[in-house]
């Protein structure tokens, strides 16, 4: 089973137009399709790890990795449940958080490939972020499992370049805790997101308290103006939309500035530094 699971990655890796993904497709490429790298990058795995699934060394990929994996392959319906068979799990149901970006939200995605966007889950998880918006925060295809969600990066975790002031700082974790526990109340039978709650529970003192509190329901934003401090071409202010696409339950971040301004400037400046820094 599991080499027969590693056999259709490798077929479908091949298959895979680098510039389907938004890689260059450079003369100098040997693989037919996307490199081990390349597909775990996307993936949020190790390459490594990849490679031993690929060769069927390793025996028990989770669900969580198989979604990963169908999600930056691009597969459709029929080979995402394929693909969930040959790793011996029944494709996810109704009963836990949805991390499918389906072919619609990713024409999307393709149509603002040089604008700063990424898709989480509606627990906060990082689903993918596309190369502006790595250039813009940092990369993310090195953060794998909990590291991928935003509420484990803030409370827990090493943060992100979101300068928030006091008050900024308090209405965010309201909203984002607020959020999460309407999340686990739709999803109640989902073992990821109990282990999340539970891990956050214990690591984090403050997201214990608000968890535990009285807090306003989490009001959808129009537009959030938020100042990003980047490393190398300072302060940017930016408005930050976030779309959720109700029917597949997940949200779509997006980073723009008004034309003409000195953020738009920057913006663009930080994101011409960054993808040349992750294509390097």
């Amino acid at each position: 089973m599991t080499s027969e699971f590693g056999r259709t990655l490798r077929r479908w890796r091949d298959r895979l137009e680098p510039s389907t993904v938004g890689l260059p497709s450079g003369q100098r490429r040997r693989a037919a399709g996307l490199r081990r790298e390349e597909l775990a990058g996307i993936a949020g795995i190790s390459a490594d790890y990849l490679t031993r699934l690929e060769q069927g060394r390793a025996t028990a990929p989770s669900a969580q990795v198989v979604e990963a994996l169908a999600r930056a392959l691009r597969v459709s319906d029929a080979e995402r449940d394929l693909l969930f068979g040959l790793a011996g799990h029944a494709t996810p149901g109704r009963d836990v958080v949805p991390a499918r970006i389906t072919r619609s939200v990713q024409r999307l995605l393709d149509r603002l490939e040089h604008t700063p966007v990424a898709v989480f889950d509606a627990a906060l998880t990082l689903l993918v972020a596309n190369a502006p918006y790595d250039a813009l925060m940092g990369d993310t295809t090195s953060w794998q499992g909990l590291e991928r969600n935003a509420l484990w990066r803030h409370f827990v975790g090493p943060g992100g370049r979101v300068a928030y002031s006091p008050e900024g700082e308090r209405v965010f974790e309201e909203t984002v805790v607020a959020t999460l526990r309407m999340t686990a109340a739709r999803y109640p039978a989902d073992r990821s997101l109990r282990h999340l709650v539970d891990q956050l529970t214990a690591r984090s003192p403050r997201f214990a308290e608000l968890w535990d509190a009285d807090l306003p329901d989490p009001m959808a934003e129009v537009s959030k103006r938020k100042t990003i401090e980047h490393p190398a071409v300072g302060p940017v202010t930016l408005d930050c939309d976030t779309l959720v696409v109700a029917t597949d339950d997940v949200r779509i971040m997006v980073y723009t500035a008004d034309p003409g301004t000195p953020d738009a400037e920057r913006l663009e400046l930080a994101v011409v530094l960054g993808t040349q820094a992750l294509v390097e």
